[in-house]
Protein backbone atom coordinates (compact mmCIF):
# COMPACT_ATOMS: atom_id res chain seq x y z
CA UNK A 1 0.00 0.00 0.00
CA UNK A 2 1.24 3.24 -0.87
CA UNK A 3 0.53 4.55 3.16
CA UNK A 4 2.51 1.90 3.90
CA UNK A 5 5.78 3.08 2.59
CA UNK A 6 5.30 6.41 3.70
CA UNK A 7 5.27 5.55 6.69
CA UNK A 8 8.14 3.71 6.20
CA UNK A 9 9.58 6.71 4.67
CA UNK A 10 8.88 9.14 8.07
CA UNK A 11 10.12 6.11 10.39
CA UNK A 12 13.56 6.48 8.10
CA UNK A 13 13.44 10.12 9.29
CA UNK A 14 12.62 9.54 12.33
CA UNK A 15 15.27 7.23 12.95
CA UNK A 16 17.56 9.51 11.57
CA UNK A 17 16.77 11.81 14.03
CA UNK A 18 17.46 9.40 16.97
CA UNK A 19 13.44 9.84 17.68
CA UNK A 20 11.64 6.55 19.03
CA UNK A 21 8.53 7.83 17.55
CA UNK A 22 6.50 10.40 15.80
CA UNK A 23 3.14 12.43 17.23
CA UNK A 24 1.28 13.43 13.51
CA UNK A 25 -1.41 15.23 14.40
CA UNK A 26 -2.57 17.71 11.10
CA UNK A 27 -5.07 15.66 9.59
CA UNK A 28 -4.11 15.65 6.12
CA UNK A 29 -0.62 14.41 7.09
CA UNK A 30 -2.32 11.73 9.09
CA UNK A 31 -4.57 11.41 5.10
CA UNK A 32 -1.54 10.80 3.97
CA UNK A 33 -0.10 8.31 5.88
CA UNK A 34 -3.15 6.49 6.52
CA UNK A 35 -5.96 6.76 4.09
CA UNK A 36 -8.32 8.12 6.98
CA UNK A 37 -10.67 10.73 6.04
CA UNK A 38 -12.26 11.44 8.87
CA UNK A 39 -12.46 15.07 11.22
CA UNK A 40 -10.40 13.01 13.99
CA UNK A 41 -7.41 11.27 14.15
CA UNK A 42 -3.68 11.29 14.76
CA UNK A 43 -1.14 8.67 14.11
CA UNK A 44 2.04 7.56 15.82
CA UNK A 45 4.43 6.10 14.09
CA UNK A 46 7.20 4.29 15.56
CA UNK A 47 10.98 3.24 14.59
CA UNK A 48 9.95 -0.44 15.14
CA UNK A 49 7.14 -0.82 13.14
CA UNK A 50 4.06 -0.88 15.58
CA UNK A 51 2.25 2.19 14.46
CA UNK A 52 -0.47 3.02 16.01
CA UNK A 53 -3.71 5.18 14.95
CA UNK A 54 -6.29 6.42 17.07
CA UNK A 55 -9.41 8.81 16.64
CA UNK A 56 -12.83 8.05 18.51
CA UNK A 57 -15.99 6.29 18.23
CA UNK A 58 -17.79 7.79 15.56
CA UNK A 59 -15.04 6.49 13.08
CA UNK A 60 -14.66 3.20 14.22
CA UNK A 61 -15.90 1.43 11.26
CA UNK A 62 -14.23 3.85 8.65
CA UNK A 63 -11.47 3.59 10.49
CA UNK A 64 -11.23 -0.16 9.65
CA UNK A 65 -12.07 0.52 6.31
CA UNK A 66 -9.67 2.56 5.76
CA UNK A 67 -7.04 1.93 7.70
CA UNK A 68 -6.86 -1.91 7.91
CA UNK A 69 -3.31 -2.20 8.67
CA UNK A 70 -2.41 -0.32 11.84
CA UNK A 71 -3.40 -1.12 14.80
CA UNK A 72 -6.49 1.08 16.34
CA UNK A 73 -6.85 3.02 19.22
CA UNK A 74 -10.49 4.20 20.04
CA UNK A 75 -10.95 7.01 22.44
CA UNK A 76 -12.49 10.91 22.71
CA UNK A 77 -9.10 12.24 23.54
CA UNK A 78 -7.06 10.99 20.74
CA UNK A 79 -3.72 13.13 21.05
CA UNK A 80 -3.33 12.31 24.83
CA UNK A 81 -4.57 8.52 24.44
CA UNK A 82 -1.22 8.37 21.49
CA UNK A 83 0.81 10.49 24.03
CA UNK A 84 0.45 7.67 26.43
CA UNK A 85 0.74 5.01 24.67
CA UNK A 86 3.94 6.47 23.48
CA UNK A 87 5.24 6.50 27.02
CA UNK A 88 3.76 2.73 27.67
CA UNK A 89 5.84 1.21 24.85
CA UNK A 90 9.10 2.92 25.94
CA UNK A 91 9.35 5.63 23.53
CA UNK A 92 12.46 7.92 25.15
CA UNK A 93 12.50 10.63 22.05
CA UNK A 94 8.85 11.76 20.66
CA UNK A 95 8.56 14.26 17.56
CA UNK A 96 5.75 15.98 17.11
CA UNK A 97 4.57 18.48 14.77
CA UNK A 98 5.28 22.10 16.06
CA UNK A 99 3.44 23.80 13.19
CA UNK A 100 -0.16 22.04 14.35
CA UNK A 101 -0.05 22.04 17.93
CA UNK A 102 -0.75 25.15 19.60
CA UNK A 103 0.88 26.73 22.70
CA UNK A 104 -2.24 25.40 24.97
CA UNK A 105 -1.88 22.30 23.15
CA UNK A 106 1.83 21.45 23.41
CA UNK A 107 1.63 21.96 26.69
CA UNK A 108 -1.25 19.45 27.28
CA UNK A 109 1.39 17.10 25.59
CA UNK A 110 3.97 17.58 27.69
CA UNK A 111 1.32 17.13 31.07
CA UNK A 112 -0.35 14.37 29.92
CA UNK A 113 3.61 12.67 28.78
CA UNK A 114 4.41 13.53 32.67
CA UNK A 115 1.43 12.32 33.86
CA UNK A 116 1.94 9.12 32.23
CA UNK A 117 5.43 8.84 33.00
CA UNK A 118 4.59 8.43 36.56
CA UNK A 119 7.47 9.47 38.27
CA UNK A 120 9.70 7.58 35.85
CA UNK A 121 11.37 9.30 32.45
CA UNK A 122 9.45 11.81 30.77
CA UNK A 123 9.99 11.51 26.94
CA UNK A 124 12.17 14.34 25.17
CA UNK A 125 9.79 16.40 22.74
CA UNK A 126 11.62 17.20 19.79
CA UNK A 127 10.05 18.82 16.52
CA UNK A 128 9.98 17.28 13.27
CA UNK A 129 8.95 20.90 12.05
CA UNK A 130 7.62 19.91 8.57
CA UNK A 131 9.02 16.21 7.95
CA UNK A 132 5.67 15.25 6.36
CA UNK A 133 4.85 18.17 4.07
CA UNK A 134 8.51 17.71 3.02
CA UNK A 135 7.51 14.25 1.84
CA UNK A 136 4.08 15.11 0.48
CA UNK A 137 5.86 17.54 -1.96
CA UNK A 138 6.88 15.14 -4.47
CA UNK A 139 3.94 12.89 -5.75
CA UNK A 140 3.61 9.10 -6.20
CA UNK A 141 1.89 7.94 -8.86
CA UNK A 142 -1.77 7.89 -7.46
CA UNK A 143 -1.45 11.20 -6.32
CA UNK A 144 -0.28 12.19 -10.00
CA UNK A 145 -3.35 10.13 -11.13
CA UNK A 146 -5.81 11.86 -9.04
CA UNK A 147 -4.19 15.45 -10.39
CA UNK A 148 -4.68 14.33 -13.48
CA UNK A 149 -7.98 13.51 -13.01
CA UNK A 150 -8.93 16.93 -10.57
CA UNK A 151 -7.86 18.69 -13.79
CA UNK A 152 -9.20 16.95 -16.02
CA UNK A 153 -12.67 17.82 -14.85
CA UNK A 154 -11.49 21.55 -14.32
CA UNK A 155 -10.93 21.73 -18.18
CA UNK A 156 -14.00 19.89 -19.04
CA UNK A 157 -15.80 22.38 -16.81
CA UNK A 158 -14.84 25.38 -18.28
CA UNK A 159 -14.73 23.69 -22.31
CA UNK A 160 -18.92 23.04 -21.54
CA UNK A 161 -19.58 26.40 -20.49
CA UNK A 162 -17.17 28.43 -22.82
CA UNK A 163 -19.16 26.28 -25.47
CA UNK A 164 -22.83 27.35 -24.68
CA UNK A 165 -22.26 30.96 -24.46
CA UNK A 166 -22.32 31.25 -20.61
CA UNK A 167 -19.30 33.29 -20.58
CA UNK A 168 -20.94 36.47 -22.09
CA UNK A 169 -21.70 39.95 -21.85
CA UNK A 170 -24.73 40.09 -19.20
CA UNK A 171 -24.01 37.95 -16.57
CA UNK A 172 -22.62 38.60 -13.30
CA UNK A 173 -19.93 37.34 -12.00
CA UNK A 174 -21.32 35.53 -9.56
CA UNK A 175 -23.55 33.73 -12.00
CA UNK A 176 -20.65 32.87 -13.73
CA UNK A 177 -18.51 31.44 -10.64
CA UNK A 178 -21.41 29.51 -8.91
CA UNK A 179 -22.28 28.11 -12.42
CA UNK A 180 -18.65 27.03 -13.47
CA UNK A 181 -18.57 25.78 -9.27
CA UNK A 182 -21.81 23.15 -10.66
CA UNK A 183 -20.33 21.78 -13.43
CA UNK A 184 -17.52 20.92 -11.52
CA UNK A 185 -19.89 19.02 -8.89
CA UNK A 186 -21.19 17.54 -12.07
CA UNK A 187 -18.61 16.15 -13.17
CA UNK A 188 -17.49 14.17 -10.14
CA UNK A 189 -15.60 17.18 -8.38
CA UNK A 190 -15.78 16.70 -4.45
CA UNK A 191 -15.47 20.48 -4.46
CA UNK A 192 -13.94 23.50 -5.72
CA UNK A 193 -10.35 23.75 -4.80
CA UNK A 194 -10.90 27.17 -3.30
CA UNK A 195 -13.51 29.93 -3.77
CA UNK A 196 -13.39 30.50 -7.66
CA UNK A 197 -12.40 34.02 -9.11
CA UNK A 198 -14.38 35.11 -11.56
CA UNK A 199 -13.17 39.04 -12.32
CA UNK A 200 -14.33 41.15 -14.69
CA UNK A 201 -13.14 44.22 -16.40
CA UNK A 202 -11.07 46.59 -13.48
CA UNK A 203 -12.12 43.91 -11.23
CA UNK A 204 -9.53 41.27 -13.40
CA UNK A 205 -6.34 43.74 -11.97
CA UNK A 206 -6.99 42.01 -8.30
CA UNK A 207 -5.44 39.28 -8.26
CA UNK A 208 -7.39 37.46 -5.67
CA UNK A 209 -10.79 39.46 -6.53
CA UNK A 210 -13.90 37.54 -5.03
CA UNK A 211 -16.66 37.38 -7.43
CA UNK A 212 -20.01 39.99 -6.66
CA UNK A 213 -22.79 41.40 -8.65
CA UNK A 214 -20.37 43.17 -11.33
CA UNK A 215 -21.59 42.26 -14.51
CA UNK A 216 -19.62 41.16 -17.19
CA UNK A 217 -19.37 43.56 -20.29
CA UNK A 218 -18.06 43.69 -23.94
CA UNK A 219 -14.43 44.34 -24.57
CA UNK A 220 -13.84 43.66 -20.47
CA UNK A 221 -11.17 40.94 -19.81
CA UNK A 222 -12.55 38.23 -18.05
CA UNK A 223 -10.26 36.32 -15.49
CA UNK A 224 -11.01 32.64 -14.17
CA UNK A 225 -9.47 31.37 -11.39
CA UNK A 226 -10.87 27.46 -10.32
CA UNK A 227 -9.40 24.36 -9.40
CA UNK A 228 -11.52 21.11 -8.88
CA UNK A 229 -10.41 18.54 -5.85
CA UNK A 230 -10.57 15.08 -6.46
CA UNK A 231 -9.57 12.24 -4.35
CA UNK A 232 -8.23 15.01 -2.05
CA UNK A 233 -6.23 16.38 -4.57
CA UNK A 234 -6.84 19.58 -6.18
CA UNK A 235 -6.09 21.01 -9.60
CA UNK A 236 -5.25 25.12 -9.90
CA UNK A 237 -5.75 26.81 -13.43
CA UNK A 238 -5.95 30.70 -14.53
CA UNK A 239 -7.57 31.55 -17.94
CA UNK A 240 -8.31 34.98 -19.25
CA UNK A 241 -10.46 36.09 -22.27
CA UNK A 242 -11.47 38.85 -23.67
CA UNK A 243 -15.53 39.52 -24.51
CA UNK A 244 -16.53 40.99 -27.71
CA UNK A 245 -13.38 42.24 -29.01
CA UNK A 246 -9.94 43.24 -27.88
CA UNK A 247 -8.58 46.14 -27.61
CA UNK A 248 -4.41 46.26 -28.76
CA UNK A 249 -3.61 47.02 -25.02
CA UNK A 250 -4.90 43.70 -23.83
CA UNK A 251 -3.34 41.77 -26.81
CA UNK A 252 -0.38 43.25 -25.88
CA UNK A 253 -0.43 42.37 -22.30
CA UNK A 254 -1.93 38.74 -22.70
CA UNK A 255 1.40 38.63 -25.22
CA UNK A 256 3.74 39.26 -22.71
CA UNK A 257 2.10 36.91 -19.77
CA UNK A 258 1.82 34.57 -22.16
CA UNK A 259 5.60 34.76 -22.95
CA UNK A 260 6.53 35.20 -19.28
CA UNK A 261 4.08 31.78 -18.71
CA UNK A 262 6.07 29.76 -21.41
CA UNK A 263 9.16 30.93 -20.25
CA UNK A 264 8.34 29.76 -16.59
CA UNK A 265 7.42 26.55 -17.85
CA UNK A 266 10.57 26.05 -19.44
CA UNK A 267 12.56 26.77 -16.81
CA UNK A 268 10.78 23.60 -14.44
CA UNK A 269 13.07 20.99 -14.59
CA UNK A 270 14.73 19.05 -12.12
CA UNK A 271 17.13 20.60 -9.72
CA UNK A 272 16.10 23.90 -10.71
CA UNK A 273 16.47 26.66 -7.90
CA UNK A 274 13.08 28.29 -6.93
CA UNK A 275 13.83 31.28 -7.18
CA UNK A 276 16.04 31.07 -10.75
CA UNK A 277 12.33 29.44 -11.52
CA UNK A 278 10.76 32.72 -11.10
CA UNK A 279 13.38 34.80 -12.57
CA UNK A 280 12.87 33.08 -15.83
CA UNK A 281 9.19 34.25 -15.85
CA UNK A 282 9.33 37.57 -13.75
CA UNK A 283 12.45 38.88 -16.35
CA UNK A 284 10.16 38.25 -19.15
CA UNK A 285 8.15 40.98 -17.65
CA UNK A 286 10.65 43.25 -16.15
CA UNK A 287 12.31 43.48 -19.49
CA UNK A 288 9.11 45.11 -21.12
CA UNK A 289 8.73 47.70 -18.29
CA UNK A 290 5.79 45.90 -16.09
CA UNK A 291 7.45 44.16 -13.27
CA UNK A 292 5.59 46.40 -10.67
CA UNK A 293 2.69 45.20 -12.29
CA UNK A 294 3.70 41.13 -11.16
CA UNK A 295 2.97 41.48 -7.98
CA UNK A 296 2.84 37.70 -6.31
CA UNK A 297 5.58 34.62 -6.75
CA UNK A 298 5.47 32.74 -9.86
CA UNK A 299 3.86 29.30 -8.34
CA UNK A 300 3.35 26.89 -5.51
CA UNK A 301 2.90 23.32 -5.17
CA UNK A 302 -0.34 21.61 -5.04
CA UNK A 303 -1.50 18.49 -3.75
CA UNK A 304 -3.80 17.70 -0.47
CA UNK A 305 -3.80 21.60 0.20
CA UNK A 306 -4.42 24.45 -2.69
CA UNK A 307 -0.90 25.86 -1.42
CA UNK A 308 1.86 23.60 -0.50
CA UNK A 309 5.62 23.05 -1.13
CA UNK A 310 7.43 24.21 -2.37
CA UNK A 311 7.01 27.54 -3.11
CA UNK A 312 8.05 28.77 -6.09
CA UNK A 313 9.21 32.83 -5.47
CA UNK A 314 11.30 36.04 -4.82
CA UNK A 315 11.53 34.64 -1.29
CA UNK A 316 11.45 31.05 -1.95
CA UNK A 317 14.25 28.15 -0.82
CA UNK A 318 14.99 25.17 -2.52
CA UNK A 319 15.29 23.27 -5.34
CA UNK A 320 12.83 21.20 -7.57
CA UNK A 321 12.68 17.30 -7.47
CA UNK A 322 10.89 14.59 -10.14
CA UNK A 323 7.59 14.42 -8.89
CA UNK A 324 6.72 17.60 -7.48
CA UNK A 325 2.90 19.06 -8.76
CA UNK A 326 3.40 22.94 -9.27
CA UNK A 327 1.74 25.97 -10.74
CA UNK A 328 2.99 28.39 -13.07
CA UNK A 329 1.23 31.91 -12.89
CA UNK A 330 2.17 35.28 -13.83
CA UNK A 331 0.48 38.14 -14.30
CA UNK A 332 0.04 41.54 -15.09
CA UNK A 333 -2.39 43.33 -13.28
CA UNK A 334 -2.66 47.35 -14.13
CA UNK A 335 -5.41 49.07 -11.63
CA UNK A 336 -8.17 50.57 -12.74
CA UNK A 337 -8.00 48.84 -16.32
CA UNK A 338 -7.64 45.12 -16.27
CA UNK A 339 -5.18 42.28 -15.62
CA UNK A 340 -4.29 38.72 -16.70
CA UNK A 341 -3.19 36.16 -14.97
CA UNK A 342 -2.13 32.25 -17.24
CA UNK A 343 -1.71 29.37 -15.21
CA UNK A 344 -1.11 25.48 -15.03
CA UNK A 345 -0.54 22.98 -13.25
CA UNK A 346 2.14 20.86 -14.00
CA UNK A 347 4.41 17.78 -12.89
CA UNK A 348 7.89 17.90 -12.82
CA UNK A 349 9.73 15.03 -14.42
CA UNK A 350 13.47 14.10 -15.80
CA UNK A 351 12.61 14.94 -18.61
CA UNK A 352 9.67 17.82 -20.11
CA UNK A 353 7.54 19.02 -17.57
CA UNK A 354 3.70 17.14 -17.84
CA UNK A 355 0.80 19.56 -17.97
CA UNK A 356 -1.90 19.00 -16.19
CA UNK A 357 -4.27 21.44 -17.33
CA UNK A 358 -5.13 21.34 -21.06
CA UNK A 359 -7.34 24.04 -21.87
CA UNK A 360 -5.78 26.11 -24.56
CA UNK A 361 -3.70 29.14 -23.64
CA UNK A 362 -4.33 31.24 -27.16
CA UNK A 363 -6.63 34.37 -26.34
CA UNK A 364 -10.03 33.56 -26.96
CA UNK A 365 -12.50 36.69 -27.64
CA UNK A 366 -15.60 35.22 -26.95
Amino acid sequence: MRTAARRDALRATAAERGLDAVLVTNLLNVRYLTGFTGSNGALLVRTDGADLFGTDGRYTTQAGTQVPDVELLVGRATVPALAREAVRRGARRLGYESHDLTVDGLHGLERVLDDAAAGGTVPELASVRRAVEAQRAVKDDDEVESLRRACAVADQALAQLAAEGALRPGRTELQVGRELDARMLALGAEAPSFETIVATGANSAIPHHRPDTTVLRDGDLLKLDFGATVDGYHSDMTRTFVLGHAADWQREVYELVAASQAAGRAALAVGADVVAVDAAARDVIVAAGHGEHFTHGLGHGVGLEIHEAPGIGQLGAGSLAAGMAVTVEPGVYLPGHGGVRIEDTLIVTDDAPELLTLTSKELLVL
